[in-house]
C-alpha cells in the first residue's frame, strides 16, 4: 500500500490564534482553509503538513481525528479494516470537498482518518 503522506491533526477552538501561530510565527503556508479545518505546509517540503480541526464541527462525525493518512487506494484499506475486525468510526464516504475517506480506530482508540483525493471533474 502506497502511503502518500501522514498529517497530524490538532483539535482546536482557537482557529485564528492557531493560524497566526503556524503561519505568522512558524512561517508555514496555509494550503487549505475550509473554516472548520486549516492545513499548513512547509514551503520547502510541501508534504510536511499539520492540520488544525475545529472542535465540534459536523465534518468530523463527532470524533477527534488525531491523524490523517493519505493513501493510494482507500477502498482496499476499508475492506481490509472490516475483514480484520477493526472498529469503523465513520463509513467510507465521498466528501463534497474532494476526498474519499473513512475513520477507523487503532488499537489505542485513536481515530485515524484514511483518505485519498477524488479525481477532479474539471
Amino acid at each position: 500500500m502506497d502511503i502518500k503522506r501522514i498529517v497530524p491533526n490538532i483539535s482546536s477552538d482557537r482557529m485564528e490564534e492557531s493560524r497566526k501561530f503556524y503561519a505568522d510565527f512558524l512561517g508555514l503556508n496555509l494550503v487549505m482553509n475550509r473554516e472548520w479545518i486549516l492545513t499548513f505546509a512547509s514551503s520547502s517540503h510541501p508534504a510536511v503538513q499539520i492540520s488544525i480541526v475545529k472542535k465540534d464541527n459536523p465534518n468530523t462525525a463527532d470524533t477527534d481525528i488525531t491523524i490523517s493518512i493519505e493513501v493510494e487506494d482507500v477502498n482496499t484499506l476499508y475492506a481490509k479494516a472490516i475483514a480484520l475486525g477493526y472498529k469503523i468510526a465513520y463509513p467510507i464516504t465521498n466528501e463534497p470537498w474532494g476526498v474519499r475517506r473513512f475513520f477507523v480506530k487503532d488499537p489505542n482508540g485513536v481515530i485515524v482518518n484514511l483518505m485519498c483525493h477524488l479525481p477532479s471533474l474539471e
